[in-house]
C-alpha cells in the first residue's frame, strides 16, 4: 500500500521578518507612570519657559529617550538634527540666486527640516551630539538658538529647542562649546537613577509632563523672581558678568546679563509650578553656573526669613526656621536690628527670642548672637528674667558681666 506524505510549505524570509517585527513591537511596548524625578521636572520647566536646554551626560544614559518621551507626552512633533554631520550653511541658510540678485539680493534658503517645522507650526527641535560639532557649525547655530532663525525662515513661537552633548572627554572627536553658544543654553547635567533604569527595563518608565502653572501665582512669581535676582546683583555687582578663565568652564553655564535673564524666567516658572528647591537648584545653577547659582539660592532662602522687626514686636509668637543656617541668620538679623536701634524693650525682646531658640533647636547657635547682644547692654538695663534660662547653656550671664565690666573701664 503506497502512502503519500503532505509536505508543509517552507517558511519564507518575509514570515520570519514579520515574526521578528512582532517580537520587537512587544519589547517596544512600554508604559509610563508618574514618578518624582528632579531631572525630568527641571527639563519640563525649562521647556515650558521656552528656553533652550542642553542636556550633558555620558553616552547611553537616556538623554535622547527622555526627550523622545517628553515629546510624545506633550504631543509635540520631534525633529532630530545631528549637528556634527551638517555644514554651517545648513543652519545659516543656503544661498539661492533669484531673477535679479543685484536688485533683490541673494536669499538664504532653509533646509527641509526647518520648513517642515514651520509647516507644522509647532514642534520640539532636538540638536543631538552638539559637542561633536566643529566651531564653524557652532557659530552658525548661534542665530538658530537665540533668534530661532534659519536663513530667511523664522521658526514659530511654539517650537522648543533642546540639545544634548557628551562631555568632550567621552565624545567622538569632541569639541569644547564656544562661550557665546554655551551662554544661550540652560545646562542640565543628566545622570541615571538605578531604580528608574531597572523599572524602565521592566517596561515602566517615569512620565515627563509639562508643569501645571497656577495663574493666580503669576504676579507674585514674577515679583519674587525679579526681586531675588536684582537684590543679589545689587549686593554683588561683580556677578553680573563673569566670563570664566577656563576653556572648559566657558563651555558650560556662566553668569551674564543674558543668563541672569534666563534665571529670572526659570525662577518665575518654577515658583508658579510649585517646583521643589532641588528642581529650582538645577535650573538656577544650569543658567548662571554653580558658584553664582548657589549665591542666588542662598539669597532666595534669606528672602523667606521672617522680618526681625516683626519678631521683636511680638517675640512670643515667633516661628524660627528649622534649618540651622537659616536660624542663625535670623538670630543675627535680630541682634543687628537691636544694634541699629538700641532700646530696653527691644533688647528684652531679643533675649526672649534667644530663649525660644535654645528650647527649640541646637543651643550652640545662640552663643554668638547672645554674646553680641550682651555687649549692647546699657548700665541702667537690668538683665531680663529670660536670661536666667540660658545660664548653663551658653553662659550668657557671664558674658553680660564681662561686657559690663569692659564698659565700666
Amino acid at each position: 500500500m503506497h502512502m503519500s506524505s503532505t509536505l508543509l510549505p517552507a517558511r519564507s524570509p518575509n514570515n520570519e521578518l514579520d515574526s521578528a517585527a512582532a517580537l520587537s513591537a512587544m519589547l517596544d511596548a512600554v508604559t509610563t507612570e508618574p514618578r518624582p524625578n528632579d531631572q525630568l521636572e527641571a527639563l519640563a520647566v525649562a521647556v515650558a519657559a521656552d528656553l533652550p536646554v542642553l542636556l550633558w551626560g555620558e553616552p547611553g544614559i537616556g538623554k535622547t529617550a527622555a526627550l523622545t518621551q517628553l515629546a510624545e507626552t506633550v504631543d509635540l512633533p520631534l525633529t532630530t538634527v545631528i549637528a556634527s554631520v551638517h555644514e554651517p550653511s545648513d543652519f545659516s541658510g543656503l544661498p539661492v540666486l533669484g531673477d535679479d540678485p543685484a536688485t533683490h539680493g541673494v536669499p538664504m534658503a532653509p533646509p527641509d527640516w526647518a520648513v517642515r517645522l514651520v509647516q507644522a507650526g509647532r514642534g520640539l527641535l532636538f540638536l543631538d551630539e552638539l559637542s561633536t560639532a566643529p566651531p564653524a557649525v557652532q557659530a552658525a547655530l548661534l542665530r538658530l538658538v537665540l533668534e530661532r532663525r534659519i536663513g530667511a525662515l523664522q521658526l514659530p513661537p511654539e517650537v522648543r529647542i533642546v540639545a544634548a552633548a557628551n562631555p568632550p572627554s567621552s565624545a567622538a572627536e569632541g569639541w569644547e562649546l564656544s562661550p557665546p553658544l554655551a551662554n544661550r543654553f540652560v545646562h542640565l547635567h543628566w545622570t541615571y537613577d538605578h531604580d528608574v533604569v531597572v523599572r524602565g527595563l521592566g517596561g515602566t518608565w517615569p512620565r515627563a509632563t509639562l508643569p501645571h502653572l497656577d495663574r493666580e501665582k503669576f504676579p507674585a512669581a514674577v515679583t519674587f523672581a525679579r526681586r531675588a535676582v536684582c537684590e543679589l546683583l545689587s549686593a554683588r555687582p561683580a556677578l553680573v558678568h563673569q566670563l570664566p578663565t577656563s576653556q572648559t568652564r566657558r563651555g558650560s553655564a556662566w553668569p551674564s546679563p543674558r543668563s541672569w535673564d534666563m534665571a529670572v524666567r526659570l525662577i518665575a516658572f518654577a515658583t508658579a509650578a510649585a517646583s521643589s528647591k532641588d528642581v529650582l537648584s538645577l535650573l538656577v545653577r544650569g543658567s548662571v553656573g554653580d558658584g553664582p547659582g548657589f549665591e542666588l539660592l542662598a539669597a532666595i532662602d534669606r528672602m523667606d526669613l521672617p522680618d526681625p522687626e516683626t519678631l521683636l514686636a511680638d517675640p512670643g509668637a515667633a516661628e524660627l526656621p528649622e534649618r540651622g543656617d537659616l536660624r542663625q541668620a535670623v538670630l543675627d538679623a535680630v541682634v543687628a536690628a537691636v544694634r541699629r536701634r538700641p532700646e530696653k524693650s527691644r533688647w528684652d525682646a531679643a533675649w526672649t527670642l534667644l530663649g525660644i531658640a535654645v528650647h527649640s533647636g541646637p543651643p550652640d547657635l545662640v552663643v554668638v548672637p547672645a554674646t553680641t547682644l550682651a555687649a549692647l547692654r546699657r548700665d541702667d538695663w537690668e538683665l531680663p528674667a529670660s536670661v536666667d534660662e540660658l545660664v548653663g547653656v551658653v553662659s550668657v550671664a557671664r558674658a553680660a558681666d564681662r561686657a559690663a565690666a569692659q564698659v565700666g573701664r
